[in-house]
């Protein structure tokens, strides 16, 4: 397995997760820890960014505190968002906790009714839902069914990613998580990006290659992608507020909107990074999400969309230029053969940022079809 990328889970046993299928979980339990002298730490980062890249702005963001997942046996299991590095695919969505590797091999105790049993393992603690966490599940549940996957989420920002996960003491704030809180991920920000693995009527995945000027990994190829925004949220509830107004209890009022977000706002990066109508898209299938090892295992959620046109006509769109096409320099397809074969050997695979590459392996775990993805987008 490459280093710098794991996959925390897949959505394999399903094909793949509508957004019909999934639900979140909002609250202030699942943000950040900190202390006056991080928050400091933080301060000075950002303002040294700022100094060198004055265009950087900082929005809120959704944070990957853990998540619920019902095994294809219908077993309901609390997660952690930490999963090691060297951490296999093997067993990933079929009832397997993710489990420090001393206890990979351990199997999950089940009662006479085949639910889970309470289980702490350090890192994971495995329980059956109550009715509580039932009717606080946002998404699939306010639509009178029960998700398959619940994403527990708090709120951070992109300058606390910049001071957390990417700075330079982020190894001794993952320690310090763990022996404080017995998290090692308690003090970062862990802001849950989206991505896509596009895939053209002719058969070819679209890749982008970044541009020198973005934060994190300038020349590599990458997916399109970026992340959900709380802002969007409010936004689609009526609220107008600034990035610093945003506030927890905008976010309960409709957790069904977060999940909305999650989903749409993948296809909206495809828009404003590749230049392609949403009218072009299918509806997003979620494939899992996976950690980026060399930003201390930030999140993200990876996604299959499918495309009406060609990589000809997306080519053609690509050189028009999109709202965001200052993030890329080139536009590369690879058949989806190709990307099926991608491996760590391949001469390839070092040309992707680790985001493509953790895609890349969910989307080679859940092999989705177009037969799987037959709702087009219901937004111009």
């Amino acid at each position: 397995m490459d280093p710098e990328v794991s996959v925390l889970f897949h959505c394999a046993p399903w094909r793949g997760l509508r957004d019909s299928q999934v639900g979140v979980e909002v609250s202030e339990r699942y943000n950040r820890k900190s202390d006056s002298a991080l928050e400091r730490h933080i301060s000075e980062v950002w303002t040294e960014r700022l100094s060198k890249e004055p265009w950087l702005f900082n929005g809120a963001k959704f944070r990957l505190h853990s998540f619920i997942l019902v095994s294809p046996n219908h077993q309901p299991s609390t997660y952690s968002s930490h999963a090691p590095p060297e951490h296999s695919l093997e067993g990933v969505g079929d009832g397997d906790a993710l489990l420090d590797h001393s206890d990979q091999r351990n199997r999950l105790p089940k009662t006479e009714n085949n639910d889970v049993k309470q289980h702490s393992t350090g890192l994971i603690s495995i329980v059956s839902p109550t009715n509580e966490d039932r009717k606080s599940k946002g998404g699939a549940a306010e639509h009178g069914s029960e998700p398959i996957l619940v994403l527990r989420l708090g709120l951070t920002s992109y300058k606390e990613y910049l001071g957390t996960n990417w700075s330079c003491d982020a190894a001794e704030l993952r320690q310090r998580g763990q022996a404080e809180f017995k998290d090692p991920l308690a003090l970062l920000a862990q802001p849950l990006g989206v991505g896509a693995i596009l895939c053209t009527s002719d058969d070819q995945v679209v890749f982008i290659r970044r541009s020198q000027k973005v934060a994190e990994a300038g020349g590599l190829l990458d997916i399109p992608g970026g992340h959900p925004e709380p802002k969007a949220v409010c936004e689609s509830l009526g609220e107008t507020v600034s990035e610093e107004q945003i506030t927890m209890v905008m976010m309960q009022r409709r957790p069904a909107a977060v999940v909305s977000e999650l989903f749409f706002s993948v296809s909206a990066e495809i828009r404003d990074e590749v230049n392609v109508a949403l009218r072009f898209l299918g509806a997003p299938v979620l494939l899992g999400v996976a950690l980026n090892h060399t930003s201390a295992g930030r999140p993200s959620a990876e996604f299959f969309v499918s495309c009406s046109l060609t990589s000809k006509e997306i080519q053609e769109l690509y050189w028009k230029g999109g709202a965001e096409a200052n993030e890329s320099t080139d536009v590369v397809f690879l058949s989806r053969a190709e990307v099926l074969q991608l491996n760590s050997s391949s001469p390839l695979w070092s040309e992707l940022c680790p985001s493509a590459k953790g895609a890349v392996l969910l989307y080679q775990t859940v092999k989705p079809g177009r037969a799987d993805d037959t709702t087009q987008q219901a937004h111009t």
